[in-house]
């Protein structure tokens, strides 16, 4: 059974940083891309960094600089640090799986296993 499960979240202030885990089961990573992406209230869920099978990675431009995408194989865990935490960062947190056979992307589209999230709220 192929299932992600995503912790780490929680409440920060303004400038702190937290590290979110996503630990993958029944997933071979040779086949898989692995994303990270949030959705805020109100909001389409939106990519922000994705590590292809390869090791190449994206990263949005609306994070670029304040995030690192990250993996530990042996562990079958995707990681995601973020720094200098902004109040528009607050949202729901989700690890995604695709198909690495597709388009390299951080587009929802292309990944068709989610994990049911991990709520990051930030505070001024």
């Amino acid at each position: 059974q192929v299932q992600l499960v995503e912790s780490g979240g929680g409440a920060v202030q303004v400038g702190g940083s937290l590290r979110l885990s996503c630990v993958a089961s029944g997933i071979t990573y040779s086949t898989y891309c692995m994303g990270w992406f949030r959705q805020a209230l109100g909001k389409a869920r939106e990519g922000l960094a994705a590590l292809h099978n390869d090791d190449s990675t994206l990263a949005a431009d609306s994070v670029k600089g304040r995030i690192t995408i990250s993996r530990d194989i042996a562990a079958n865990t995707l990681y995601l640090q973020m720094n200098n935490l902004k109040p528009e960062d607050t949202a729901m947190y989700y690890c995604g799986a695709g198909s690495s056979r597709g388009l390299f992307t951080l587009r929802t589209s292309a990944y068709t296993i989610w994990g049911q999230g991990t709520q990051v709220t930030v505070s001024s």
